[in-house]
C-alpha cells in the first residue's frame, strides 16, 4: 500500500476517531465501529476511498 495521508490528515482522523469510539461506547451503540475505521486508516496513513477519486494528501518524496 502506498501511502495516500499527509500528517494533517492522520491527526485530525486519529483524534474524530477517538471520540467517536468514547461515544460509541458511551451510547452503546454500534456507530462506534466508524471510530475504528478511522483510527486504522490514521495508523496505516492509508485511505482506500481516496483512490477512485485520485486524493492524495501525502507530501512528495
Amino acid at each position: 500500500m502506498k501511502k495516500n495521508m499527509g500528517s494533517t490528515d492522520r491527526i485530525i482522523r486519529l483524534i474524530i476517531g477517538l471520540v467517536v469510539i468514547a461515544a460509541g461506547l458511551v451510547f452503546k451503540s454500534w456507530w462506534g465501529l466508524i471510530g475504528v475505521v478511522l483510527v486504522i486508516t490514521a495508523l496505516t496513513s492509508f485511505c482506500p476511498l481516496y483512490l477512485p477519486f485520485k486524493i492524495n494528501t501525502a507530501k512528495k518524496e
